[in-house]
């Protein structure tokens, strides 16, 4: 074994002292200080050694592989400091070339439209607010004056994240009406607010219709609010965000939290032409919406309105597939 260790140091000295080259030096490295080298050899020869002779293999062992180690690094130096062939074909470096410009990131369309959405009705007066996308029976239904027959409260139209059948269950949110209730409960009247939010219900998703979307809530109630207020209110907002040549309507409707009741249409090209779009419903509030809050309807009128965000985006912006807004591709988003 003495002697093994021996010729190894020997040769290994006379091969390095034979290198001129950073290609040489690599094939030196790999034939003595690779993983499968001669040095991992030799140690792994430990084993057969004698048991008296284990602790002075292990010690020449080790001196030899740092003296390897040591005349490697000095050669290498020596070399320019790489080992490693360079590549001949390898293009350098022109720094005088143009840099390409950075690709900047951009806020989502969708935030981009609810900025632009409470900006206008900023301009109108309405504050904006925000409220919990996780909410209970309560909020979402009761106090809405949605009745426990009614089919928008069936488990199969909502995403309940406990028993329905429980007492108060959890569920998300289905629309932001909710936070217009959590505001009249801690808020005396005059009230003039919007919130925007995320609303989700299990709709089957098509061209207008997904199961995740985004709302934006308006809520006025004070002295003598009429149904007229409501429509101008929605013909401003609509002349300007969309323009003065949108073509817009209210179409009588039916909600249970308001009475009398309307959804707001716009015409639109979805790729068949030009048709109405619904983007919305509205109506005066309910007064039994009023006594739940601890309102008296006698001396407080106001109305309500509830518009999808992605459908105003999509009648602003030409989009005509309300799917492209969630499948994140950067062809299309950049386009905003």
């Amino acid at each position: 074994m003495p002697q093994r260790i021996d010729q190894l140091q020997s040769d290994a000295s006379a091969d390095l002292s034979a290198v001129a080259t950073p290609e040489q030096l690599e094939a030196f490295r790999i034939k003595y200080l690779g993983t499968k080298g001669a040095l991992k050899s030799l140690m792994s020869l430990l084993k057969e050694v004698p048991k008296d002779q284990k602790r002075e293999f292990g010690q020449r062992a080790n001196a030899l592989r740092q003296q390897m180690q040591e005349s490697f690094e000095q050669k290498k130096q020596s070399l320019g400091g790489d080992a490693k062939p360079q590549a001949a074909s390898k293009p350098l470096l022109d720094v005088t070339e143009p840099g390409a410009p950075p690709k900047l990131g951009r806020q989502h369309i969708i935030t981009q439209t609810v900025d632009e959405l409470i900006e206008v009705f900023g301009r109108m007066g309405f504050d904006a607010v925000t409220g919990p996308e996780v909410e209970d029976e309560h909020h979402n239904f009761v106090a809405l004056n949605i009745p426990q027959q009614h089919p928008a409260r069936d488990p199969l139209d909502n995403f309940y994240l406990t028993d329905p059948d429980g007492d108060n269950p959890l569920l998300m949110r289905s629309q932001t009406s909710t936070v217009q209730i959590r505001v009249m409960e801690n808020t005396k009247p005059p009230i003039r607010i919007v919130s925007t939010g995320r609303v989700y219900r299990p709709d089957e998703h098509d061209a207008t219709h997904y199961s995740m979307f985004h709302q934006i809530e308006g809520l006025y109630v004070d002295r003598k609010v009429s149904m007229t207020d409501l429509k101008t209110t929605l013909m401003q907002f609509a002349h300007a965000y969309w323009g003065k040549d949108a073509d817009v309507k209210l179409v009588p409707s039916y909600f249970p939290f308001t009475e009398p009741s309307a959804e707001l249409y716009v015409k639109m090209d979805l790729g068949k032409g030009v048709d109405w779009m619904e983007v919305g419903g509205c109506g005066m509030v309910d007064p039994a919406v009023f006594e739940a809050v601890g309102y008296d309807p006698e001396e407080w009128t106001g109305f309500a309105f509830g518009l999808g965000i992605e459908r105003l985006a999509m009648r602003k912006y030409d989009i005509r597939d309300i799917r492209w807004l969630f499948e994140n591709d950067v062809r299309f988003l950049r386009q905003f």
